[in-house]
């Protein structure tokens, strides 16, 4: 449950990781403050300015003259720094107030509730320096103007202005400190990501952290023994395919010098079969040793195109093929292994039907057909080389078993692959998922 709302990128784990300790211990630092240094301190005040009030307001009672009473108001201003005056005949407010976002209103007013036993009035809204009391008198009301930073700590919004400008100025500098790295690690993915599709990134270069620089010059070196070792095996495919053909044609030469029986039939069988395997050989070596650039690919002319040779052919090709789908690819290698695909289902059923539709992230080209199809348990296998199906499918019809690898690799250099299902047309489905 919590792993749903955790961030999914790199980017935003790492802000995580270094914003959240920020947050939790800014939060505990304002707790601390609050609740305990600053209640502590207002709770302190607002008891002295109240103790303070009760004692002029008993004194200013027991007074019996006015030379008194003006010498208690001028010893309160002067000593206490609270300004008082008498208003004679003067009837205290009914309800106090109060500022609507101070939080110590309360806490003022619970230490007048215990330091003065006359009525009061409080008044925290008037006055933005001063904090205004009055106290009901026989005669009239005093009224008290006290400081309003005698009475509640005002430290609190500067202390609340820092917190936040150092949390804001330490996160900043976290997220453009975490979004440099990240973006060479993204760097590194969008080149294995090329790679993996069949692009190289010759200009990419490791920046960034030692150990992200370390990541870069590693799948460099790996590029490197992947493109060697493709380029081994492809020489090795094409030069043995191209040094069967001597041994198959003097064979052939003999076979044509002997006298027709069912042996030499059935030698010649064997050595066109052979001839096949070479031709296959050399054109999945071919295909890999393609130095073909990717270029923009408009999946539906590409698709015509494939209709127009199958038509050409004497064929009938059902197509589907929307507007405006296109990808980055090599056109060549595409081509032929969608061909494939079309020819195999022509091979072996008597209506092929090809579509083609895109999604968020990838563009499907489906071929399916109404054969015989394949069984679900034997899909993954034909996908290996020189493996064929035909006594599942038309006995016919024959080939070397290369077509369906040259398919998958072709896909799988793009990044995508393809997949064999049941269709609904009775046959088989053959699905290229390529990325966008």
């Amino acid at each position: 449950m919590i792993r749903r709302y955790f961030p999914k990128s790199l980017y935003a784990r790492i802000l995580l990781i270094v914003i959240l300790p920020i947050f939790i211990t800014q939060s505990v630092v304002t707790y601390i403050f609050f609740a305990r240094h600053w209640d502590l301190v207002t709770a302190n005040l607002s008891e002295n300015v109240a103790g303070q009030i009760a004692l002029v307001t008993r004194l200013y009672e027991n007074a019996n003259s006015d030379a008194e009473r003006d010498n208690i108001t001028a010893n309160a201003l002067n000593d206490l720094s609270i300004r008082v005056r008498h208003a004679p005949d003067t009837q205290i407010p009914q309800d106090n107030r109060l500022a609507l976002f101070n939080v110590y209103n309360a806490t003022l007013d619970k230490r007048l509730q215990r330091a003065l036993e006359q009525p009061y009035w409080l008044n925290t809204q008037s006055w933005p320096n001063d904090v205004e009391i009055r106290v009901q008198l026989t005669d009239g009301a005093l009224i008290f103007l006290a400081r309003r930073d005698r009475v509640f700590a005002t430290t609190g919004p500067i202390f609340l202005f820092w917190l936040i400008a150092t949390s804001v100025l330490l996160g900043a500098t976290a997220i453009i400190f975490m979004r440099n790295q990240v973006r060479s690690i993204l760097r590194l993915a969008s080149a294995a990501e090329a790679f993996g599709r069949g692009r190289d990134s010759p200009d990419y270069r490791p920046t960034g952290a030692t150990e992200v620089r370390k990541a870069g010059y590693a799948f460099i070196a790996m590029r490197e023994r992947i493109k060697r070792h493709l380029e081994q095996r492809t020489a090795m495919l094409a030069g043995v395919s191209h040094d069967l053909r001597t041994p198959l044609t003097r064979i052939k030469l003999a076979l044509a010098i002997q006298p027709e029986n069912e042996d030499v039939a059935a030698l010649h069988k064997d050595v066109l079969e052979m001839e096949k395997m070479v031709e296959a050989y050399l054109d999945f070596a071919r295909n890999e040793a393609a130095d073909e650039d990717p270029e923009p690919v408009r999946v539906g002319e590409l698709i015509r195109e494939i209709q127009s040779d199958v038509e050409r052919a004497g064929h009938k090709l059902h197509v589907t093929a929307p507007a405006g789908v296109s990808m980055t690819a090599r056109r060549s290698a595409l081509k032929r292994a969608v061909g494939n695909l079309v020819n195999n289902g022509l091979r072996y059923a008597d209506h092929v039907w090809i579509s083609a539709k895109r999604t968020d992230r990838y563009i499907e080209i489906l071929v399916e057909d109404d054969g015989p199809g394949i069984e679900a348990e034997r899909r993954d296998g034909v996908f290996k080389p020189f493996v064929r199906l035909d006594e599942a499918r038309n006995q016919n019809e024959t080939g070397v078993g290369m077509g369906l690898t040259i398919v998958r690799d072709v896909a799988r250099s793009h990044g995508g692959d393809v997949n064999l299902a049941a269709s609904a047309y009775g046959g088989l489905k053959a699905t290229i998922r390529l990325p966008i």
